[in-house]
């Protein structure tokens, strides 16, 4: 067979189909133009709506670390200031024996009837000006004599029957107590 008559037989095959493989070639990629057309476009949303909830992740966390960097900047805070108010206390306690001796040399000196009145009002004084101090720094002295027996503040000695107070009551002080803030 001559070139030609090669030719017009194939032409013929391809008419007998309908369509040239060379054209159907090209439908076939216009159809998979199309399908990909709406395929990016499927691809770009759902691109975009996994990055929208990677961005709501993301605000989500960043408001998380927001409120726990809060909450630790007021538990800092808190946690300075219980520092600062108990940071004195060994020094205080060790200022509260100078005070309960004091109190003991202005009360034995009384009791005697000593003519150095002039160092017990030194004394009596310097007493004065400690306990301020220590109101200055929170400290305050518990009230206890003629007041009921309370174990959360006092620390009972002995016990002494008597018709002139109630029973439970503090009578005596042997020492006195203090709070702190």
């Amino acid at each position: 067979m001559t070139d030609y008559k090669k030719k017009i037989q194939k032409k013929a095959e391809t008419d007998k189909h309908g369509t040239d493989n060379k054209i159907s070639t090209k439908k076939d990629l216009d159809k998979e133009k199309k399908g990909a057309a709406t395929d990016p476009l499927k691809e770009m949303e759902i691109k975009i709506k996994s990055l929208e909830d990677e961005a709501k992740e993301t605000y989500d966390r960043f408001l998380r670390v927001s409120a726990e960097f809060e909450n630790y900047k007021k538990r800092s805070a808190r946690e300075m200031s219980e520092f600062k108010k108990f940071a004195n206390e060994s020094l205080i306690k060790e200022l509260l024996l100078v005070v309960d001796n004091m109190e003991r040399a202005i009360s034995s000196s009384k009791d005697e009837g000593n003519s150095n009145n002039g160092l017990i009002e030194g004394i009596d004084m310097t007493l004065k000006e400690l306990l301020k101090i220590f109101e200055e720094f929170g400290v305050k002295q518990v009230e206890s004599l003629g007041k009921p027996f309370d174990p959360n503040f006092h620390q009972a000695v002995m016990q002494e029957e008597t018709d002139k107070h109630p029973h439970n009551t503090v009578i005596n002080e042997l020492q006195k107590g203090y709070i702190i803030n």
